[in-house]
């Protein structure tokens, strides 16, 4: 979960609330200052947070609920709508016009920030939605840069420019200037920098000249801290940053400073990356990431992974299994399959309306996560007659299953129960499209053990 520890700090003050019997200026007080506290440990700027916590106070004393809303859900929504403001407000895309070609992103921040696997990431997202996509490598500065956008370039089969002997970054663009008009979108790696290096300020205040490109995203890293202000100010001055892409909010770092510096520098988050993989980059949406932090789910985000993770081919294709009640090893394979697609168990439980908030512990969904990779080799050893009828896997072809696989004849068996589970599920389904019918059915029927 993206900014782990500020998420857990800002559900449990609201917990806070919904235990409180009535609402007065006393749990308003408490509750402003479990929140800068929150923000404060997860290196937010002081000055925001006093800000924003003092938007909070005032609306909260001040403001009347509507009918029918009580004072403590009132206070909730309160907190949630300040938050998202602060964070933004409305989600902020980058629209690319094909008939504009070619709509150019040039990408600059500090070293290591993750500039150039970010440009991957980018050039997966916008190719999943159609765009044709090239690459250009203009960090003159870091020997192996060129190189290493050139190897994720190759990987997502894309046209990459670099000149590793040029170490004039502005000669290698012009270089290849003809050729950008072929395509919809240029992404455009910068040297990694320290922004208050006078040569590289003025390296890149000239390609911004010259190249002129409609976005300049800026990539900082989720442990950046507090300087990230003071970077994100210098970065703005010298091209004019248009927008911000926030790294490793998956990991152990706080992230408040770098999500805080968008505030004061009026530039929006466009992406944040949650993830090593080329499909972990998400559009940053406020709502949906404050969500996430209270709990509250973020559904848009989570049919959007879905849209681009699933071949809607097979999805129909399941469906109408589903619903006849037909239902085999490939199947299951084919789900576990897409859930892989769509990130960890614990990112996708963070997405779902009354699941982020149960506090359900990492460990155990490590734990599913470890048992799905087995289930899928297991599947794997077996023969297509046995995918297509696993009734047909006596203790004979068990042994052999488990044996190939490396794991125990246990392992086998929990599996096929999971299975057997599933198929019943879906027989208890069939022809049942109304869902309070299906409720009916499953009342008092549900399989024990039910999920993974």
């Amino acid at each position: 979960m993206v900014l782990d520890k500020l998420g857990s700090s800002l559900k449990d003050t609201l917990s806070k609330i919904a235990k409180s019997m009535f609402v007065d200026e006393k749990v308003v007080n408490e509750l402003v200052k479990d929140i800068q506290r929150a923000l404060l440990q997860a290196d937010v700027n002081v000055k925001l947070v006093f800000e924003l916590s003092k938007n909070i106070k005032k609306r909260a004393l001040e403001d009347k609920p509507p009918g029918g809303v009580s004072q403590r859900e009132y206070l909730v929504k309160i907190v949630y709508e300040e938050l998202v403001k602060f964070l933004g407000g409305e989600k902020n895309e980058i629209k690319i016009d094909k008939s504009q070609k070619p709509f150019k992103i040039m990408m600059v921040g500090l070293f290591g920030s993750g500039k150039t696997t970010s440009i991957s990431k980018l050039a997966k997202y916008y190719m999943q939605r159609g765009f044709k996509v090239a690459t250009m490598g203009l960090d003159v500065h870091r020997p192996a840069a060129p190189l290493q956008l050139k190897q994720l370039s190759d990987k997502l089969k894309l046209t990459c420019y670099i000149d590793e002997k040029e170490k004039d970054a502005l000669k290698i663009y012009k270089k290849f200037e003809k050729e950008l008009n072929k395509f919809d979108l240029v992404l455009v790696d910068t040297a990694g920098r320290d922004a208050l290096s006078d040569d590289l300020v003025k390296e890149i205040k000239e390609l911004n000249d010259y190249i002129k490109p409609q976005e300049k995203l800026l990539v900082l890293s989720a442990d950046i801290g507090q300087t990230a202000l003071k970077q994100a100010e210098s970065f703005h001055e010298s091209c004019g940053v248009t927008g911000v892409i926030v790294t490793k909010l998956d990991g152990t770092a706080k992230g408040g400073g770098a999500i805080s510096a968008c505030s004061a520098t009026n530039a929006a988050i466009k992406f944040i990356g949650v993830g090593e993989k080329p499909d972990d980059l998400e559009v940053f949406n406020p709502k949906g990431f404050v969500g996430r932090l209270l709990g509250m789910g973020d559904i848009e985000a989570l049919l959007e992974k879905a849209q681009y993770a699933l071949d809607q081919d097979k999805v129909e294709d399941l469906g109408k299994k589903l619903l006849k009640g037909d239902f085999n090893f490939l199947d299951l394979y084919e789900q576990m399959e897409a859930m892989g697609k769509m990130g960890s168990l614990s990112k996708i439980v963070d997405m779902i309306p009354g699941l982020g908030g149960a506090k359900i512990p990492k460990g155990m969904l490590e734990g599913q996560e470890d048992k799905l990779k087995k289930w899928k080799i297991i599947m794997q050893s077996c023969t297509k007659e046995e995918l297509e009828d696993p009734s047909l896997l006596n203790r004979n072809r068990i042994d052999r299953i488990a044996e190939g696989a490396g794991v125990e004849v246990s392992e086998v068996r929990q599996l096929l129960k999971q299975y057997k589970q599933s198929k019943k599920m879906m027989k208890m389904m069939k022809g049942s499209e109304d869902p309070q019918k299906l409720m009916k059915k499953f009342k008092g029927k549900m399989p024990k053990g039910m999920g993974f």
